[in-house]
């Protein structure tokens, strides 16, 4: 299939992760810090170019029982956004306890909260892509733009 490019989306930052299909592995790429739309539209354009995916992954937040919240609401409709600007598939991943997965990870490294915060939605981005390579029984797919 290709590449594919993954975020873990969030009011003030949206964590970017990269992965190929063919080897199944993400890789943290970087945290976009949430300014306007157009802001953050224009830093995923230059990643959409540089990379040149093939299809768009965004973590889908949930309560621990799956049950969907506000934040689940505003990750579809960031996934939609992505979708129709873009004209790319998106399809969402479960991403819970992919925050506090990242933390830990980043902890284990030595990092302490301080400095674990510019990397941290960047590897949760990269958890999401992740779970989305190993269980791709799991994908949910959205509508056509």
């Amino acid at each position: 299939m290709g590449t594919v490019l993954a975020f873990d989306y969030g009011e003030k930052r949206i964590g970017v992760a990269v992965g190929e299909t063919a080897l199944g592995q993400a890789h943290p790429l970087e945290v976009i810090k949430a300014g306007s739309e157009a802001e953050r539209l224009a830093a995923i354009t230059r990643l959409v170019k540089e990379w040149q995916p093939e299809l768009l992954v965004v973590g889908r937040p949930t309560h621990a029982d799956g049950t969907p919240h506000e934040m689940t609401l505003r990750a579809h409709a960031f996934s939609l956004l992505l979708g129709g600007h873009f004209g790319l598939p998106v399809q969402e991943a479960d991403e819970r306890l992919t925050s506090r997965d990242a933390e830990t990870r980043l902890r284990e490294t030595g990092r302490n909260a301080k400095n674990m915060k510019p990397l941290l939605d960047a590897v949760a981005a990269q958890l999401i892509l992740q779970t989305w390579f190993d269980f791709p029984h799991d994908h949910t797919p959205l509508p056509p733009a």
